[in-house]
């Protein structure tokens, strides 16, 4: 609900999006949700999926382990495609896609989504304890916990595990460092303006 507070005060018209936890698999307005796919928002019924076994796998595979805050980020980065589903980024970018020249032209338009909703999490993190009153604040380390995170999921570090190998063409999310990059930049200004990824 903290994540619905900080976006209510920021945006003008937010409507929140329904959230729906499970495990296994569930039925969506985007076909049929899998646990190998992690949490995930669908912007055809503006709903946000998570997973629970996603948090297992986040610790055990990914290292990103005891983390509070980084279960926070990945929900609050969700929440951020919620927002580019209110402000339009989402369609436009949908349709910068279909007109794309090829499919890695096409992923570089999916990395800058992904790498807005990551400034987006972080804008959630620096505003989260004005909009809770003191009772959502992030502690010591927690912002660490984030960006450790961050590097985990990055597409590079996810195929060098994979394939042992980088692909920069088949990035959908961004790098590690890029993640990283705009998690702060979120957290840093508190300001969605400053999240232009597309720029």
């Amino acid at each position: 609900t903290n994540v619905n507070d900080v976006w209510a005060e920021l945006l003008d018209g937010y409507k929140k999006p329904n959230t729906v936890i499970y495990t296994q698999g569930t039925g969506t307005g985007c076909g049929y949700g899998q646990a190998a796919m992690g949490p995930f928002y669908c912007p055809a019924d503006q709903t946000i999926y998570l997973d629970l076994s996603f948090w297992q796998q986040m610790e055990t595979q990914l290292g990103a382990s005891g983390a509070d805050f980084a279960r926070a980020y990945v929900i609050a980065h969700e929440f951020g495609h919620h927002v580019q589903t209110l402000t339009g980024a989402s369609q436009q970018v949908r349709k910068a896609q279909q007109q794309a020249r090829n499919q890695a032209e096409a992923n570089k338009y999916s990395v800058a989504l992904e790498l807005q909703a990551d400034c987006y999490a972080g804008v959630w993190a620096a505003r989260a304890a004005e909009a809770s009153n003191g009772q959502v604040a992030l502690e010591r380390g927690d912002m660490a916990e984030g960006l450790k995170t961050a590097n985990a999921i990055g597409d590079d570090m996810l195929q060098k595990r994979s394939t042992g190998r980088v692909s920069p063409e088949g990035f959908t999310h961004g790098s590690a460092e890029q993640r990283m990059e705009w998690l702060t930049r979120g957290y840093e200004s508190g300001d969605p303006r400053q999240c232009d990824t597309f720029n």
